[in-house]
């Protein structure tokens, strides 16, 4: 098949896509497996450790925005967003061996403020890779379909990711011996991967439009301003909303093998078929957007994925193990629109805001996209400790270091994978209805931006 025009060169999508791979393995370990780490092998309490992952979640949330307004604002040799992914590539690897190298304080609140600060620290070189890798979305093509095309690649990486995250995190610990220093060499591991994926996009993409240096605005009301336009905003609370969601099944799904099926082990193979098919219908889940438009693919697979959890609530502890593994492969059938939509739905909406101002500000609207879902986020792990502990869950010690859980302990475990996350989806999907920006829309906003900037060509004549 001939290459578009338009087409970008597989160099740079390929480029582009697998700093994702090491974005979404850092999103897997800090789903899955981080509050899990904190209340088994740390030995923090379950509501203290969803506060400190709260805490830590929040300032990512302040610092977003930030690094956003100064990636704008930046001009350089290497471009506007490259500088950062590459400071934030070295630090990120430092900040994950840091992380998962086990301290213990006799006193809970003492470990609580050190978890909540390590994590703070972690989020921050963790934002430096990742707001600036997402604002070069738009700065690499303007096409609308081939910017689905674009995210296509970034999202298979970052199922890639995912997939790493979730089948090797445990095994790495126990090869390092199942302890303390197994957590250590994992951390660092893991933190390897992410600082290479970061370089190979720092060396192999370049910013198309790098002489579009952002005008020196009022952050505070830019902020403001773009939280009033109605196509953000209606793309901006479905992603936190399923985010939130997202993260509370992350963080329950390994207590639901555990303490459900007595098995942590099943877990390395649930979440394998979760990605894996992620994997297999995202470029399908492409194709299926050019016909029927972004909007309708990621409210029809964020259906199949609220239906596929709480099918596995009622039925998942009597059918057993098996069957959740059924569960978990339809469900990612759906979950496979959550990695593509909402990514190639951002650079559509930041046209949209071009046409109407004459300003470029691409780390505004990704500052503030990464603001509000890791809000979300936050909550969505708060709610996660909160719930455990509510119910009565009973965190690992030293005299007990297998505890037997209550059946209010196991319900709430079974709540945190079906309807409570559901909730979040269903939301989710009512607000993106409203979203406004279909394919004509998009061709309209680009007729304008042309018109505009060949007037202005005119004029600078």
């Amino acid at each position: 098949m001939p290459r578009k025009d338009n087409a970008l060169p597989l160099k740079v999508k390929v480029g582009f896509g697998i700093c994702d791979l090491g974005g979404n393995l850092f999103f897997t370990i800090m789903g899955f497996y981080l509050l899990f780490f904190l209340t088994d092998v740390v030995g923090l309490r379950a509501g203290l450790a969803g506060t400190a992952l709260m805490i830590g979640k929040l300032w990512d949330a302040v610092s977003d925005p930030a690094v956003g307004y100064l990636s704008d604002r930046t001009s350089s040799r290497w471009g506007r967003r490259r500088p950062y992914i590459f400071v934030g590539a070295i630090t990120l690897f430092l900040s994950m061996i840091w992380v998962f190298t086990p301290v213990r304080f006799d006193n809970q609140l003492t470990l609580f403020g050190y978890v909540a600060l390590v994590y703070c620290i972690l989020n921050t070189t963790y934002t430096l890779v990742n707001i600036p890798y997402g604002a070069l979305t738009p700065e690499l093509t303007e096409d609308f379909d081939e910017r689905t095309v674009l995210n296509g690649y970034r999202m298979v990486f970052a199922v890639v990711g995912t997939f790493i995250g979730a089948a090797t995190v445990l095994p790495l610990v126990q090869l390092g011996g199942g302890s303390d220093a197994g957590w250590t060499i994992m951390g660092g591991v893991m933190g390897a991967i992410m600082m290479g994926t970061a370089l190979v996009t720092f060396f192999t993409v370049r910013e198309q439009y790098s002489a579009r240096v952002a005008e020196r605005i009022n952050v505070i009301r830019s902020y403001l301003q773009v939280l009033k336009m109605k196509p953000f905003l209606t793309a901006l609370i479905p992603w936190s909303l399923h985010i939130t969601g997202i993260n509370i099944i992350q963080a329950g799904l390994l207590y639901y093998f555990g303490n459900i099926y007595g098995d942590e082990s099943g877990f390395l193979v649930a979440l394998p078929l979760l990605l894996l098919s992620s994997i297999i219908f995202i470029p399908i889940w492409v194709k299926i957007s050019e016909r029927i438009g972004k909007k309708r693919c990621y409210n029809i697979g964020m259906l199949i994925f609220a239906a596929s959890i709480i099918v596995f609530f009622f039925l998942g502890h009597i059918l057993g193990m098996q069957f959740s593994f059924v569960i978990m492969f339809v469900a990612g059938i759906g979950f496979a629109t959550q990695y593509v939509m909402p990514y190639s739905m951002v650079p559509d909406i930041v046209e949209y805001d071009y046409s109407q101002t004459g300003i470029r500000r691409e780390g505004v609207f990704y500052g503030m996209w990464t603001f509000v879902s890791k809000t979300g986020q936050a909550f969505g792990i708060a709610l996660t400790g909160w719930v455990l502990s509510a119910f009565g869950y009973r965190e690992p010690s030293v005299l007990v270091p297998d505890p037997l859980q209550t059946d209010a302990a196991r319900l709430g475990i079974r709540l945190l994978t079906g309807p409570i996350p559901a909730t979040f989806f269903v939301a989710g999907v009512i607000v993106l209805s409203f979203y406004p920006i279909t394919r004509a829309r998009y061709n309209e906003i680009i007729e304008i931006i042309r018109r505009r900037e060949a007037e202005a060509s005119g004029d600078a004549r």
